[in-house]
């Protein structure tokens, strides 16, 4: 499920507002022990982040598939995607998994439920886990969470209707909205903020996934970055 992007931020009853992560997409799939994080290309990288997926094989589920991206943070809590491919020597956290959707827990597809309901579940299925969070949710007004965004640093937001269902493909029920020239510059932590409007974006296909009876997902196409 790919959000879509749009020129400005917006109010709308019913919908919520989620910290927009400049990280990696990522699914992770656990079927007891059995733990996959997969990339956006279908590339599994469950080797590269071991600590992550150590942190996904101690929830208590014997069976989930989490959908986020893993990213780091640096001493202010902004995600840096940069240092995913070369961390720095500066303050930071480890790489983290931060979710945003839960499609699957203990043989169960939830993808039909409302995102309030998934997004409940989610907050449960990680609970107490010390690498795999929620992504952080801001202010109920978009308009409101919209400063919370430059306020923080952020390189956006997106904005999701809480009845909708989690489908394939861009969707008009997951919008995005990105601080226009949003840059992480060298070793320190400048941003170039406008309150000019963003343009617009292509839209890549998500994943199509299949459960069996065994719980176990297999993974076909892609995911794409939000």
């Amino acid at each position: 499920m790919l959000a879509s992007l749009v020129r400005a931020p917006f109010r709308r009853d019913g919908w919520v507002f989620e910290e927009k992560v400049d990280g990696w997409r990522k699914l992770a799939y656990k079927d007891g022990q059995d733990i996959r994080l997969v990339s956006r290309n279908g590339v599994e990288h469950t080797k590269r982040f071991p600590g992550i997926a150590r942190a996904v094989a101690k929830l208590s589920a014997r069976t989930l598939v989490l959908d986020g991206e893993v990213a780091i943070y640096d001493e202010q809590l902004r995600s840096r995607f940069d240092w995913l491919r070369e961390r720095p020597g500066l303050v930071a956290t480890p790489p983290l998994l931060m979710v945003f959707d839960l499609l699957y827990r203990d043989g169960r597809d939830l993808t039909a439920r409302a995102l309030r309901d998934r997004r409940a579940r989610l907050e449960d299925a990680v609970e107490a886990s010390e690498l795999v969070f929620p992504v952080r949710r801001l202010a109920g007004d978009g308009v409101e969470a919209w400063r919370e965004v430059l306020a923080r640093g952020y390189e956006g937001y997106v904005a999701k209707d809480g009845a909708s269902a989690y489908v394939a493909g861009a969707t008009r029920w997951w919008l995005k909205v990105k601080v226009p020239g949003w840059t992480v510059e060298g070793d320190g932590f400048a941003r170039r903020i406008s309150l000019t409007s963003p343009g617009t974006s292509s839209r890549p296909r998500p994943p199509r996934q299949e459960h069996d009876d065994e719980a176990r997902v297999r993974h076909h196409g892609r995911v794409g970055r939000r």
